[in-house]
């Protein structure tokens, strides 16, 4: 399997050399994915929240038709209030606004603003509220963090909409996180996993407001959308993730919040690294916000170590971007992280970025965040006491590893 998708300098088509067009990428991630990418594209990389949440606001504020929000987290904190002002403002001026949010994901949040947004025209929907009926469901969550104004311009990422994102990711009470703002053909396909959540409500499918227009080409970058729904065992997120590892030839890049590799992709990784690829995972560090997944991943750090792996922990504050590059060509960044609660039971929405100048930018991102991180040494890490150990085994068993 790894040797008929990654292929070999021969196989290359003519016209994609070495660091070339990325067609092969693009050929393949189509094939496997049946999912078209789309060409004339305009991305814009935001990093942490100073970037991020003045583009998306403007983006709010500046709406004349629709306003389509949904998220996993919306929390507390001045941005939750200045969000929910903007929409109000809109809905309030005759915009049709509609936000979901996940009834576990977004739990924390302010019932005032609630009821603030529903009054001043709102529709408002709570993603899977927990029943005692419906456990099932419980577990299956929509994970996505989409925002589409206008059917112009889309953002997607990792940003929650809370005082935890704000800033620059300069101390551990300002998150590190990278977000996309998409214009083009892409914006579809983001909307479209808005709607597919939408289904899930009371509420008419669109209404006069919908223009469905034609989308421009306001630039040159070719994005897939993976929108990744929830299902029992194996994701189009999941796909994705193992098609770009078994592609990769020289350099494979994983930043991500959460990382819990089961087994066959804690092996794609190792493969990887044995066949010459360069692999280098960042995750977080002293800061992580859930110890236990943290632990969770750190039970596979001994096989990845011995294969050539190499493992980063972010100092400065909680790291929770998920942004995968490869080759210098190709990247996927998005909601999902390099966990299987991401890959098996979650709604995500990841964009695949065709494009050396997006992806150079993000290499770039990548090294600074790994300038400030602490690589795992091989030698030490072997050596980590049976406390340790021990909370990697029982992580395990909880993980269902064992």
């Amino acid at each position: 399997m790894t040797d008929q998708l990654h292929g070999t300098p021969d196989d290359r088509p003519a016209d994609d050399p070495p660091g070339g067009t990325g067609r092969r990428y693009r050929r393949a991630l189509e094939g496997l994915l049946g999912v078209p990418a789309t060409e004339g594209n305009a991305v814009d990389v935001l990093r942490n929240g100073d970037a991020i949440f003045p583009a998306m606001l403007d983006a709010i504020r500046g709406a004349e038709h629709t306003v389509d929000l949904l998220t996993y987290v919306y929390w507390t904190g001045d941005i939750a209030i200045e969000f929910a002002d903007a929409l109000c403002e809109r809905a309030s001026a005759g915009v049709r606004v509609r936000i979901i949010l996940d009834a576990v994901g977004a739990a924390m949040m302010d019932r005032s603003l609630i009821s603030r947004m529903q009054e001043a025209g709102c529709q408002v929907e709570w993603f899977r509220p927990p029943t005692t009926w419906k456990m099932w469901e419980v577990d299956h969550r929509t994970h996505r963090k989409v925002l589409v104004c206008d059917e112009d311009v889309a953002f997607a990422g990792g940003v929650g909409i809370a005082e935890e994102w704000e800033g620059d990711a300069r101390n551990p009470d300002e998150w590190r996180d990278t977000h996309l703002r998409v214009r083009g053909p892409a914006v579809d396909g983001l909307r479209a996993a808005f709607v597919s959540n939408w289904m899930e409500t009371d509420r008419p499918l669109f209404d006069e407001r919908d223009r469905f227009p034609e989308q421009p080409q306001p630039g040159d970058v070719v994005v897939q959308v993976v929108t990744c729904p929830a299902q029992v065992g194996w994701t189009d997120l999941g796909t994705a993730f193992a098609a770009l590892i078994l592609l990769a030839e020289r350099r494979l890049r994983i930043t991500t919040a959460y990382f819990v590799p089961d087994e066959r992709f804690r092996d794609l990784l190792v493969d990887a690294a044995q066949r010459g690829v360069e692999v280098e995972v960042l995750v977080p560090g002293p800061h992580a916000d859930k110890r236990v997944v943290q632990i969770a991943g750190e039970a596979d750090y001994e096989v990845l170590l011995d294969a050539g792996v190499r493992v980063f922990h972010y100092q400065p504050t909680m790291l929770h971007a998920k942004v995968m590059t490869v080759d210098g060509e190709v990247a996927c960044v998005g909601s999902g992280n390099f966990d299987q609660r991401s890959m098996a039971l979650n709604d995500e929405a990841n964009l695949v970025i065709l494009d050396q100048g997006i992806v150079a930018e993000l290499d770039a991102d990548y090294e600074q965040d790994r300038s400030r991180s602490e690589q795992i040494d091989p030698d030490r890490w072997e050596g980590r006491g049976g406390a340790q150990r021990a909370k990697e085994q029982a992580s395990e068993i909880v993980d269902g590893k064992l």
